[in-house]
């Protein structure tokens, strides 16, 4: 018996060495790295990188109002990606109820996630185009031409044109991790509050939600990492434009870094998303969760 032990001890250990060594090399190194560069003025060319402390820190929050901005725009993207998730878990819900063709909308729906985001990207920049653009005429063949704008250079607007095609982009793989988690509730529970006469919300509020809260959890965790770490879609469809009215704080971090070879802001900014993403979920998986479960007990 002490032979299997140690076999299998020596086992565990062996197969933890390999992905311990590339956490160490590809994740904690490169983080560590990140922090240190972040207190420098480095260029990205130089082979020294010049200590400035906390000065990184002090002008990202006092000097740069076009980070701000791109905050803000990453910030809309949030607020439609939350607006969504109710109507994601209600579509999910409805799927869960026996709906007919149930198995076919939810391919339909989760095709957008699995298609190339740069290829999306450039198809709806096109459908948006102020010249020949399929959106501008279908307004015009339903009698709409009075709606057309310039959909992806209006600063107004820009933002929320490119947040729902992101939410587009996504929703549908939401639906299917709502609807997975709706599936793995007991259908005797259902029914015993049916039969008990709790009505719809009822069942919602105190049966199926409860019961999907890590699936719900990880929803909200993906929608807020995902909208504060957008890249590719306002890249691709706008460049950050007009000026900076579509940038993104990863996109102007990329544009600190690689256009005004300024890499020490650069990890300043990047220190700072990290952060901001770790707050975040310590706050979700605590603070949340704790208020979830008294709404719960009472």
């Amino acid at each position: 018996m002490k032979s299997i032990h140690k076999s299998r001890n020596r086992f565990i250990i062996l197969s933890l060495v390999v992905p311990v060594i590339l956490l160490l090399i590809f994740v904690v190194y490169p983080s560590v790295d990140l922090v240190a560069m972040s207190f420098t003025s480095w260029d990205g060319i130089s082979p020294e990188r010049p200590f400035n402390g906390i000065r990184n820190y002090i002008e990202m929050f006092t000097k740069s109002p076009d980070l701000w901005l791109s905050l803000r725009n990453n910030f809309i993207y949030l607020a439609v990606h939350m607006v969504m998730i109710p109507i994601e878990l209600g579509i999910a819900v409805m799927l869960n109820s026996g709906f007919k063709g149930a198995k076919l909308v939810k391919t339909i729906a989760f095709l957008p996630f699995i298609i190339n985001g740069v290829g999306m990207s450039y198809a709806f920049s096109y459908f948006f185009s102020p010249v020949n653009g399929a959106f501008n005429q279908i307004l015009t063949g339903l009698g709409l031409s009075g709606w057309i704008c310039k959909w992806l250079s209006d600063p107004a607007i820009v933002n929320f044109v490119l947040a729902a095609v992101s939410a587009w982009r996504f929703s549908g793989y939401h639906i299917v991790l709502f609807s997975t988690g709706l599936t793995s509730i007991p259908t005797e529970m259902m029914e015993a509050a049916r039969i008990d006469g709790a009505n719809a919300w009822h069942q919602l509020w105190r049966i199926q939600l409860p019961n999907i809260w890590l699936v719900f959890s990880f929803v909200m965790f993906d929608c807020i990492r995902g909208t504060l770490q957008c890249f590719d879609i306002p890249f691709i469809m706008t460049n950050g434009g007009p000026g900076y009215a579509s940038s993104t704080f990863t996109l102007y971090t990329i544009d600190t870094a690689f256009k005004y070879n300024s890499f020490g802001m650069a990890a300043t900014m990047a220190v700072a998303i990290m952060a901001i993403v770790i707050l975040v979920y310590v706050f979700q998986n605590v603070v949340l969760k704790k208020v979830f479960n008294q709404e719960e007990a009472a």
